[in-house]
């Protein structure tokens, strides 16, 4: 029977990883409420632009091209955070019944050592795929990003001065 300081060591791994679970969870939820305020910001953009008539706005077509991929975007977003949040959370509670299930087997002198084994590499597992989600998303955010500030570009160069424009011409191959 292993001894009792062998027992809280194996338990302390458990515990890194629900710390790190929770800082992904808290992350993740911050990320997930700036997709749900810039969604806010875009519906409201949007209502604004349908109470205009197409010839007031200037590159209103474009505009509302931008308005909506931005839109499909941040759904796909949203739904890469939340799919992140859940395995995040299952992982949590899967590092806490590893944790638990160290302390029962020992204690009750059970030789079921391949269960929190069963339960850690559950939540690693999970813990991979939950990164894998925010990957993904964080791509997607810098897509997103680069077609915005494209159309800030042709919105610049729309009501930019001639001279400026042309100056401008010569800045393309830092994209």
């Amino acid at each position: 029977m292993p001894s009792e300081q062998g027992v809280l060591t194996s338990m302390i791994t458990p515990a890194v990883l629900i710390s790190a679970c929770a800082g992904l969870i808290l992350s993740t939820s911050v990320r997930l409420g700036r997709v749900v305020d810039r969604v806010r910001s875009l519906s409201e953009r949007f209502e604004e632009m349908a109470q205009r008539r197409a010839e007031d706005v200037v590159l209103f077509e474009d505009r509302l091209a931008m308005t909506f991929a931005q839109l499909d975007w941040l759904t796909t977003r949203a739904r890469h955070l939340q799919r992140a949040m859940t395995t995040f959370y299952i992982a949590l509670g899967l590092f806490v019944a590893t944790s638990v299930a160290i302390g029962l087997t020992t204690a009750a002198g059970i030789r079921l050592t391949m269960v929190p084994v069963i339960f850690g590499m559950s939540g690693v597992a999970l813990l991979f795929i939950g990164t894998t989600l925010l990957g993904l998303e964080a791509t997607l955010a810098l897509k997103s990003i680069h077609a915005e500030m494209d159309f800030l570009w042709k919105l610049g160069r729309h009501h930019a001065p001639a001279a400026l424009r042309e100056g401008l011409g010569h800045r393309t191959w830092f994209r």
